[in-house]
């Protein structure tokens, strides 16, 4: 097919405290919240995505907030880590300092693949890493968010490379390959660096096998990811592939921000997203996230959300 997949999209988690969840993206972190709406399958709760200075394509991590969702459970079957992109070995040291003034859970600085990486959590458990960009190549980095708490020198400007924990390796692996078009970089024992697209930070996944005990989904977890696709045109040709392959999916969804294609491997949530049209549309530049957004076709039920989702305060100009 002529619509390959171009990176990753976007990763969505689970939290049980949006607010909380909004401080550490925003204030430890570096990340901007770019769209503060509501998770539009249960408009009862808040979706919100953080992303580079103005939402870029490859740049999300986003989050259903589900207050009385019970905790998750690490383990097999499961979106496993999410990695975010910094430009440089520095910004790991950087970061690395920063952890510890606020407290943040970390591994320290390791080398992953050959690439320098820090392992870290949030307070709920949610596990992330960030890679260095020290000699990556491959899908383009973002935009460090210009008027963040990090030096824009410094400051996480996408995602990286993501984590399935699976324990039908094989089978998962051939899909990848076979459906997805990933190609196998690197192999070792019970686990392969795959590339998307470009590849590089921005387009890789990392499988690994685990037999052992198997996650449970819930807050601290990862939801879904999803990989980018260029336009409405690939998100068809992907329908009609999808079709021809005899695999459920869900149809071409219009999530208003960008189109959506989605289908279950195993237990992982797939999901093909398009580039556009983005964060910018409904929004000033200045004031992006500061308010509840809605999508045309929820504006109209803005007076009964607002009084089911619980207030918080992302205001900032």
């Amino acid at each position: 097919m002529t619509n390959e997949l171009i990176g990753i999209h976007h990763v969505t988690a689970m939290t049980d405290d949006a607010m909380r969840n909004y401080k550490f993206f925003t204030e430890v972190l570096g990340m901007r919240l770019v769209k503060k709406t509501v998770n539009q399958d249960d408009i009862q709760t808040y979706h919100t995505f953080f992303a580079d200075d103005v939402g870029s394509p490859g740049t999300d991590m986003t989050f259903f907030d589900f207050p009385n969702i019970s905790k998750g459970m690490s383990g097999t079957n499961s979106i496993s880590r999410t990695g975010l992109r910094v430009p440089n070995d520095a910004a790991l040291e950087y970061y690395l300092e920063r952890f510890k003034e606020y407290n943040v859970k970390n591994d320290g600085i390791q080398t992953l693949f050959g690439k320098k990486i820090l392992p870290f959590e949030e307070a709920d458990g949610q596990k992330y890493q960030l890679f260095s960009d020290e000699n990556n190549e491959g899908v383009e980095p973002g935009i460090p968010w210009k008027n963040g708490p990090v030096p824009e020198d410094k400051a996480i400007y996408g995602l990286g490379p993501i984590e399935i924990t699976v324990s039908y390796y094989d089978d998962f692996k051939k899909t990848l390959m076979d459906v997805y078009g990933m190609k196998p970089i690197l192999e070792e024992e019970d686990v392969t660096l795959l590339d998307v697209g470009e590849g590089g930070n921005g387009g890789q996944v990392i499988l690994r096998k685990d037999e052992t005990t198997h996650g449970r989904q819930g807050y601290g977890q990862v939801h879904h990811v999803s990989f980018r696709v260029k336009d409405h045109e690939a998100i068809k040709e992907w329908e009609e592939r999808y079709n021809e392959l005899g695999m459920q999916h869900s149809g071409n969804v219009d999530r208003f921000y960008f189109e959506a294609l989605y289908t279950r491997i195993g237990h992982i949530l797939i999901e093909l997203s398009t580039d556009g049209p983005g964060f910018m549309g409904d929004e000033p530049y200045e004031t992006l996230g500061e308010s509840l957004s809605l999508p045309p076709f929820l504006e109209p039920q803005r007076e009964y959300i607002e009084a089911q989702v619980r207030p918080f305060n992302t205001k900032r100009s």
